[in-house]
């Protein structure tokens, strides 16, 4: 009788453990697994690197352009990254593609407008691709515009790893930012903080460096702001509204 008693109990503890229904054999349970839940963060978009007095962004691009007029927003989710590129003639109500400093590509369509000493340089984007130019880059413009992309002249600080001459004297001081090529990255450098424009080069060619192009800079036209994980990132404030140019890249 001990026997068949334990038996009978231990069956029903194991009916009981599997959700059995002892009057239906072919009965299923009802538990179901409970769902893991999965957080997911948003993915980020620029890498942000400090190091050797140097704010390094590397954004995870998928295109550029040259974005004159109005300036990216912040509700345009595409955008992750921008900053002022050429030089601004002056300081007018309207925005005019003659008040950009130099020949610009924007959205696949080239503006000839007034000539800058200072461009010994310039960056251009198509066909996915970049490039840094040295002194001649006509041609190149023409062909950011013909595949629909985009180009700037610029103050070329450092091109295939050795300095070429600006007429930016070494002892002047500022917080600099320069659109740069490291081990075949494109990023954005700024110094951290005010420093000598001769330390801000030597600096970048520290790092490694290999081409770097001027980005204007100065109160107001440092405004520039970066996405970080979905959230704005802010590097300067916004001081008055007389920038007409932004080097800017869209979400991957």
């Amino acid at each position: 009788m001990v026997y068949m008693k334990t038996n009978a109990l231990l069956l029903c503890f194991v009916c009981l453990s599997l959700g059995c229904n002892t009057d239906n054999k072919n009965a299923t349970t009802d538990v179901q697994p409970a769902e893991e839940e999965v957080c997911q963060e948003e993915p980020e978009t620029v890498l942000r690197m400090d190091t050797m007095g140097l704010i390094v962004l590397y954004p995870q691009y998928s295109s550029i352009d040259l974005v004159c007029g109005d300036m990216p927003s912040k509700d345009d989710t595409r955008v992750i990254l921008f900053a002022e590129a050429s030089y601004t003639g002056q300081c007018l109500d309207t925005f005019q593609h003659f008040n950009v400093a130099g020949d610009h590509v924007s959205a696949g369509i080239r503006y000839k407008w007034y000539p800058c000493k200072r461009n010994t340089g310039a960056f251009v984007y198509y066909n996915d691709s970049w490039k840094f130019c040295h002194k001649v880059y006509s041609n190149e413009l023409d062909s950011a515009a013909l595949h629909g992309g985009a180009g700037f002249g610029q103050e070329l600080m450092i091109y295939k790893g050795k300095l070429v001459p600006i007429a930016r004297k070494d002892g002047n001081q500022n917080q600099f930012r320069a659109l740069c090529n490291h081990d075949g990255k494109l990023c954005i450098v700024e110094s951290d903080g005010f420093v000598r424009f001769g330390d801000f080069k030597k600096s970048l060619l520290d790092f490694g460096i290999s081409d770097a192009i001027y980005l204007d800079m100065g109160p107001g036209w440092n405004h520039a702001w970066y996405r970080d994980k979905g959230e704005i990132v802010e590097l300067h404030p916004k001081e008055h509204d007389f920038c007409t140019n932004w080097i800017t890249f869209f979400e991957p």
